[in-house]
């Protein structure tokens, strides 16, 4: 699965070089991430046999990914995890996952714009619920924002997998100082491991 994935993504890498359109360019290297999130995500699932993951793991390889692809060079703005995600489901891996590289994405590309600033996900474990905050100190959200009347792909794929897949909530709020932040919190049975 994780090399056919890695095919798909450099099929449509070769395709986006091709293009001449700056806009389809944009479009394919965001598909090229997803699939690339979701690669990573199959790759650790393959290890675990559908026991618990370490979603931790996940976490900081996603972080280090879209920090790679979406910072700029000189920014000095990498992404950070504070907290742990723990032990989840397998079942939640793959949604969480494409959940976290949009937001961190957003952050990145349109919160931050390429200058330096700070971008923290922050986790922790509620009584049946895991919170995940995405926070950045950036430009924050347009005038008359609203997450359900966004025309973002990238927010629409958001609430989709968090309201379908995850069975949670999120919200999007102007972040105090400045920025903006997500908060997400989804159900979580806390087993023996966590």
């Amino acid at each position: 699965m994780k090399n056919n994935l890695q095919t798909v993504a450099a099929l449509l890498r070769l395709q986006a070089r091709r293009l001449e359109m700056p806009e389809g360019r944009a479009a394919l290297e965001e598909a090229i991430r997803r699939v690339r999130a979701i690669a990573l995500v199959h790759d650790t699932l393959s290890q675990t046999l559908d026991g618990p993951v370490d979603f931790d793991e996940v976490a900081d390889k996603l972080i280090e990914m879209v920090g790679e692809v979406s910072a700029q060079p000189d920014s000095g703005s990498l992404p950070r995890r504070v907290g742990s995600f723990g032990l989840l489901p397998a079942g939640l891996a793959t949604p969480l996952s494409m959940v976290l590289t949009e937001l961190l994405q957003n952050a990145l590309e349109h919160g931050l714009r390429g200058r330096s600033g700070v971008v923290e996900v922050s986790t922790r474990r509620l009584e049946n619920e895991l919170e995940i905050v995405v926070a950045d100190d950036g430009e924050g959200l347009p005038l008359g924002f609203s997450l359900t009347q966004s025309p973002r792909l990238g927010l629409q794929i958001v609430r989709t997998l968090v309201e379908g897949d995850l069975r949670g909530r999120i919200e999007v709020l102007p972040r105090a100082g400045g920025g903006t932040v997500a908060t997400l919190r989804i159900p979580v049975q806390l087993t023996g491991g966590d």
